[in-house]
């Protein structure tokens, strides 16, 4: 099997392929957000560039943001699993549902705002490939409002075999292959719009325009990765330089307290000799006091012998 050098969950290619063929992008949105293609009548992609100082920075995240009959919709690929994803995804919610606010705008005009993510790995545990949640009362279940939404389609869960009449599996069958015999199998099908974003992909993948920024895009992915490992390695270092300072600072206190205990031993030690020789000291003037008592009551007895014979 062929293995794609570029895939639909590139970030790269992702963006510069739904800017380029923006009628794909409004056919993909469809099909994600399970609305007629006919309904869409507002549609517009408010980033459309994709600057090459853009792609090489680091830290930096490829995602379409358009305006979808009135909502914002920003639609996002996430293809490693650090971890934060929910989290990260209500950040990107809440960031976008925020600076839709102008200037003397109420909040009541605030657009709905939804978050799509296309995800290459295991997200919630549930059998379902596709999760939609939104603010609900807890027991009740009544939305809070209608202006928040996020999608999560987990590819993995994907089924192994998608039927050509369901377009919402296909286009995420295209996001989750691999190989060039995956896209021919999906060609194989016949789906006109299908076919038109296997040429669209292709045509892309074959500019040097695309390569040179991909190229960037890699260098930019790897300096970002060096970077969160140096930036590792410095905090390790530094906790470590912590913990072996707080480790000589215990030794240390070890050692003072067992100086303390061998004193104490030793001072413990002098008063057990004192006291045995107090002890000693206390018989020998019991002895002296019971002879002196004796001695005494001898004198006693002459004393009272020499009166008798008077």
């Amino acid at each position: 099997m062929t293995k794609l050098e570029y895939t639909f969950t590139n970030d790269t290619l992702f963006k510069t392929l739904f800017v380029k063929y923006q009628n794909l992008l409004k056919r993909l949105v469809a099909e994600l957000l399970r609305i007629r293609f006919e309904s869409i009548g507002q549609f517009e992609v408010i980033d459309t560039e994709v600057p090459p100082e853009i792609v090489g920075d680091k830290f930096c995240r490829l995602d379409i943001c358009m305006t979808v009959n009135g909502q914002k919709v920003n639609l996002e690929i996430q293809v490693n699993d650090e971890g934060d994803y929910p989290e990260r995804s209500l950040y990107y919610w809440a960031r976008d549902f925020s600076t839709a606010l102008g200037e003397g705008i109420d909040y009541k005009e605030l657009p709905r705002t939804v978050i799509i993510s296309i995800i290459a790995f295991k997200l919630f545990d549930c059998e379902e490939f596709h999760s939609e949640y939104q603010a609900l009362e807890v027991t009740r279940h009544k939305p809070l409002t209608d202006k928040m939404s996020m999608h999560y389609f987990e590819l993995p869960k994907l089924p192994e075999v998608v039927d050509a009449d369901d377009e919402l599996k296909l286009w995420l069958a295209l996001f989750k292959a691999e190989t060039e015999e995956d896209l021919k199998q999906i060609e194989a099908m016949g789906v006109p719009v299908m076919e038109q974003a296997i040429n669209a992909y292709r045509n892309i993948t074959a500019t040097d325009e695309f390569k040179e920024m991909e190229r960037l895009r890699s260098r930019a992915r790897h300096n970002e990765a060096a970077a969160l490992r140096h930036a590792a390695e410095v905090e390790r270092e530094k906790w470590q330089g912590v913990v072996a300072e707080q480790a000589t600072a215990l030794s240390e206190k070890d050692a003072t307290l067992a100086d303390l205990r061998d004193a104490v031993t030793e001072k413990d030690a002098v008063l057990s000799e004192k006291d045995a020789a107090l002890s000693e000291k206390d018989a020998a003037l019991s002895e002296k006091d019971a002879a002196l008592a004796e001695q005494a009551a001898l004198i006693a007895e002459l004393r009272k012998q020499i009166h008798e014979g008077n």
